[in-house]
């Protein structure tokens, strides 16, 4: 398996629907050092995942960081586009019932790069104000 880009672009995000490709592509993130993303199909709805645990651990996640994934989430709950149940880290995070796969991910994705500090991509997938 080649290295995943960091951070990741929605079309090579990794579908871990499977124990094994999950198994994959959690050990590879580790051998890579690098923050755990994954797609999961779960019947017809979508779960995206991601842990910064398997980043090198000189990794930090700043506070703004994670400040605007909450907030994402928070939106993406009251929008009904995840369950509430849904996890915004602090070093885990998972978006349950997310409807399409091409949705789920554009999640994946803006929340890989906000995990290392660029929130462009999620300000853009989760925007504050409805666009």
């Amino acid at each position: 398996m080649q290295p995943l880009p960091t951070p990741c672009p929605a079309d090579q995000v990794p579908d871990a629907t499977a124990v094994d490709a999950f198994n994959t592509a959690y050990r590879q993130a580790k051998q890579q050092h690098a923050v755990f993303v994954a797609v999961e199909n779960q019947g017809r709805r979508w779960t995206v995942k991601a842990d910064a645990l398997t980043a090198d651990p000189h990794h930090t996640v700043a506070d703004d960081a994670y400040d605007a994934i909450r907030a994402a989430v928070i939106r993406l709950i009251r929008a009904r586009e995840i369950r509430s149940d849904s996890c915004a880290g602090p070093v885990y995070f998972v978006l349950y019932d997310v409807e399409t796969e091409h949705r789920a991910r554009q999640l994946a994705a803006a929340l890989h790069a906000a995990l290392y500090g660029d929130l462009a991509p999620l300000t853009r997938a989760v925007p504050e104000t409805p666009s």
